[in-house]
């Protein structure tokens, strides 16, 4: 009996490990945002967006500074700074594709708005930036998603 339980363990644990599994990850650009934002809460966080943008293409470090979060400003370096703006076209004009809430690691939740490229008419859009204010219209996080 103990000779026929270890022939079939072996060869259990031979079936396992013979099992070949194929994992597709797959990232989706769909962020869950909760219900939506007001329109002028829209207007108020669009605009410091738009002065982001405008210094990030000018390279104005003081100007961001002001314009980002107390809680990120420790880890914003120049170089995550010099990514972002080759992250951005400067060329191309954006336009408000979702906004909502965005319930982050600290299980706060935030503000949030997706933006997309005007003349992007695909569903979802191939390319999304999504920027996460705090209330006061600070800027926690900007985040570019291109298509491959």
């Amino acid at each position: 009996m103990k000779k026929l339980l270890l022939i079939v363990t072996v060869l259990a644990f031979q079936l396992g490990f013979s099992q070949s599994s194929k994992i597709t990850v797959v990232e989706s650009k769909k962020i869950e945002l909760t219900s939506g934002l007001s329109k002028d809460k829209i207007e108020f966080y669009n605009k410091i967006f738009l002065k982001f943008v405008a210094a990030l293409k000018a390279s104005d470090k003081q100007t961001i500074n002001t314009l980002i979060s107390d809680k990120v400003k420790d880890i914003v370096t120049d170089n995550i700074i010099e990514k972002l703006s080759g992250g951005i076209s400067f060329e191309k004009k954006t336009e408000v594709y979702k906004s909502g809430y965005q319930k982050l690691l600290d299980n706060e939740t935030y503000p949030a708005i997706q933006y997309k490229y005007i003349g992007d008419n695909e569903t979802p859009p191939r390319d999304i930036i999504t920027v996460i204010f705090e209330n006061d219209g600070k800027i926690l996080g900007v985040k570019p998603e291109y298509s491959k």
